[in-house]
């Protein structure tokens, strides 16, 4: 019988580190006007410099597996961690574009590091425990994302300087990461692999991947723009989707490792991207408000456990070191969020925005008919 208590610290650090990823980044978002208007740069010139925050992630990832591989992920964690609560103030006395654009590159690397490498020693973590466990950390980043914004906002809206509101969240997640360090697993990688191309099984997952955070960033940068396009609420309100969408994630995430327990990896993948279709085709087919955002609800609800169910076959494949195909299918996600709106805003300005979410529903059925090949993994 598998001792709890004793994998308790390890999953304790792995929730805290899940919890500041999703905090620095949620303590960023609502600084970009300020470092706009600081940095004196319009809309086209902050989009390139917002574009290095992705770079950053992009490069940083496949880095960042295979140190793991070879060192463990706790290094790489607290590396990203650092890194983030160091770049988070520095980012609101940045006067320039080019030394703004530097720093987020290096904001998105430490995101890219943490991300990557708790994923690692999260999934290390429920292998040790023979539980299902992902889906819980993945809710802690969202509820992170959810603190690190509603505490930097707060302090904006109480004339507190952005400087001192970046300040206060990078000691805070300072601290979270200082409750992490003595407790993550203090294991050093056994496999001397510089690079192994992805394969077999990890290709499916990383696409698979690619695919669900394609449409969590369609919903994000689109959702509100679809609602009001159809004429389903006011420009003021659009914005609730998105709200439903989050609130339905987090419920579904914190509740995820018992329903996947209950039901299994098969079914919850079956059910929950059936659920997540079901909800697009509500937003892009009811007319009664109540009924088409309801649709968001069900798209939160459906898609919330597939990326943790991924990542967990990703970590106990066989065919390539985990830490390399949890890098390559975190490396694939993350540019289906960044490359996922593009994609969206190119096959709209052909057809039409609603023929794009259509679009995304037929992606998403690609993961209930290869869900047995996941489940094998």
């Amino acid at each position: 019988m598998t001792d709890y208590a004793a994998t308790a610290p390890a999953r304790l650090a792995t929730r805290l580190a899940f919890f500041t990823g999703g905090f620095a980044s949620g303590c960023c978002a609502p600084l970009f006007p300020f470092i706009k208007a600081q940095i004196g740069a319009d809309e086209g010139a902050f989009g390139l410099v917002l574009l290095c925050l992705g770079l950053g992630s992009i490069v940083a990832m496949p880095i960042t597996g295979i140190v793991a591989a070879r060192k463990g992920a706790r290094a790489m964690i607290l590396l990203g961690g650092l890194g983030l609560v160091i770049c988070l103030p520095l980012l609101t006395i940045m006067t320039g574009p080019i030394g703004a654009g530097t720093l987020l590159f290096l904001f998105g690397a430490s995101l890219g590091t943490i991300d990557v490498a708790m994923n690692i020693h999260g999934a290390e973590v429920q292998e040790r425990e023979g539980r299902p466990l992902m889906s819980n950390f993945h809710a802690q980043f969202s509820i992170g994302g959810f603190c690190g914004a509603g505490l930097t906002t707060l302090l904006l809206s109480m004339n507190v300087s952005p400087a001192a509101a970046a300040a206060i969240g990078g000691l805070i997640g300072l601290a979270t990461m200082l409750g992490a360090r003595p407790r993550l697993l203090p294991v050093s990688g056994v496999e001397p692999v510089a690079f192994v191309r992805p394969r077999g099984i990890v290709l499916l997952l990383a696409a698979l991947a690619a695919i669900t955070f394609l449409v969590e960033g369609a919903i994000l940068d689109w959702g509100a723009l679809l609602v009001v396009d159809r004429q389903l609420i006011a420009v003021e309100n659009a914005g609730i989707g998105y709200i439903l969408f989050s609130i339905a994630m987090v419920l579904a995430r914190l509740t995820g490792d018992q329903t996947v327990g209950i039901m299994g990896e098969f079914k919850v993948l079956i059910i929950g991207s059936v659920t997540a279709i079901a909800g697009l085709a509500a937003v892009l087919v009811f007319t009664t408000p109540i009924f088409a955002f309801g649709g968001f609800i069900l798209i939160g609800l459906g898609a919330a456990n597939l990326v943790p169910i991924v990542f967990s076959a990703a970590g106990r494949q066989k065919i390539m070191p985990p830490s390399l195909a949890v890098a390559s299918v975190t490396t694939t996600g993350y540019a289906g969020i960044l490359l996922g709106p593009a994609l969206v805003g190119f096959v709209a300005d052909t057809t039409s925005l609603t023929a794009a979410f259509w679009l995304l529903a037929v992606l998403f059925a690609i993961i209930p008919l290869t869900a047995r090949f996941v489940i094998r993994a």
